[in-house]
């Protein structure tokens, strides 16, 4: 059967599969229309399949809510480059099935796969087949968060960061452009200072003790953190047990005042500082300056990752913590508003990606 320059036109608007595809397409299938389809079907799965041990860490964190189903999805799909990541095509896909997650409440990235595309008559994973075969590279949906309520996001540089935060307050609280606002700064602080937790109380028991005691050995092995009684103390114990030669106690003495003292003290001076200290371990554990500055250590280490005990980075808008100034707003509106949970993802997070060599291919291709 013959076909023409039309048909492949027809081909490809029908498939989004390139022109000479397309037409290979139509010259394998004797120009049949359907089988064509079925062939570059068929092209796709197999281009997917040889394609999937590609490293895919680039491509697109995006956001997506349906106001009228109080309903937004986090979802973040990789390409193998940042090109592909701002294809048009990849973008609408990736919408497309952000839409699906809010209308099909999949379980997981395997019972998204499995359930049709919104507005296609086939699964996630035909589509997503179809378009690793259009555009020629390895692409995943990675994962997604579909969540309910009153819901504010933020994406950050074209989707390699994106934040979902989900407040409690009533739906005029939530329906006011304050509380838009609140919640995208929120957001934006989420986006910028990564905390790991909602607030100190969601830390277990079990976390908190390894904290300190990552806190406790980081303070010991580093003499300089040590509080002046203690390293004063350190200090003795390390000269009586012949630790250091006599420049190095000549300099000590010389510098013990001065606040730079570590500035005038050998890698190995502080060394033999750091075993004592840690050898001593239970006594200064023991000690109440010590376990004082522990304890302060700890305090500001639940600022850092806390995000509620955060300082809030819009230091323009309000001074004090991230519960603070939700607080605030919400006196303001005469409402109740409080952070519920936030997710955060950062595009490419935690895949390794292999380093290219490109002079090293050069060189093996032209051998």
């Amino acid at each position: 059967m013959a076909f023409t320059a039309q048909d492949v036109k027809a081909l490809r608007e029908q498939t989004g599969v390139g022109m000479m595809e397309c037409k290979k397409a139509l010259v394998e299938s004797d120009g049949d229309m359907e089988k064509a389809i079925e062939y570059l079907r068929e092209r796709g799965l197999a281009a997917a399949t040889k394609k999937a041990g590609r490293t895919a860490a680039d491509g697109v964190v995006l956001a997506y809510t349906d106001d009228a189903k109080k309903v937004s999805v986090l979802v973040e799909v990789n390409s193998e480059t940042d090109f592909v990541g701002k294809n048009e095509k990849f973008q609408g896909f990736v919408l497309d099935v952000a839409k699906t997650i809010v209308e099909k409440n999949p379980e997981d990235v395997e019972d998204l796969l499995n359930v049709n595309l919104l507005g296609s008559d086939r699964t996630v994973q035909e589509n997503l087949q179809d378009l690793i075969l259009s555009i020629g590279e390895n692409m995943k949906i990675r994962r997604f968060e579909r969540v309910e309520g009153n819901i504010c996001t933020y994406i950050h540089a074209g989707g390699s960061v994106g934040v979902m935060v989900r407040f409690d307050a009533d739906d005029a609280t939530a329906a006011k452009p304050e509380f838009a606002e609140m919640g995208k700064n929120v957001a934006m602080q989420i986006a910028a200072m990564s905390p790991e937790y909602l607030a100190k109380e969601d830390i277990s028991d079990a976390e908190l003790a390894k904290m300190k005691s990552i806190i406790i050995e980081s303070s010991l092995n580093k003499p300089d953190t040590l509080p002046k009684p203690i390293l004063t103390d350190v200090v003795a114990k390390t000269i009586a047990a012949g630790a250091w030669d006599d420049a190095t106690k000549a300099t000590y003495e010389e510098q013990k005042n001065n606040k730079f003292l570590f500035n005038f003290l050998s890698e190995e001076a502080v060394a033999a500082l750091a075993t004592t200290a840690v050898a001593n371990k239970e006594e200064y554990v023991a000690n109440p300056i010590f376990s004082k500055a522990s304890e302060g250590r700890i305090a500001k280490q639940l600022k850092e990752i806390c995000l509620l005990e955060q300082a809030f980075v819009r230091s323009d808008l309000f001074e004090g913590s991230v519960k603070g100034y939700v607080d605030s707003v919400a006196k303001s509106l005469g409402a109740d508003i409080k952070v519920a949970a936030f997710t955060r993802y950062v595009k490419g997070e935690g895949i390794e990606k292999k380093e290219e060599n490109f002079a090293d291919e050069i060189a093996k291709l032209v051998k």
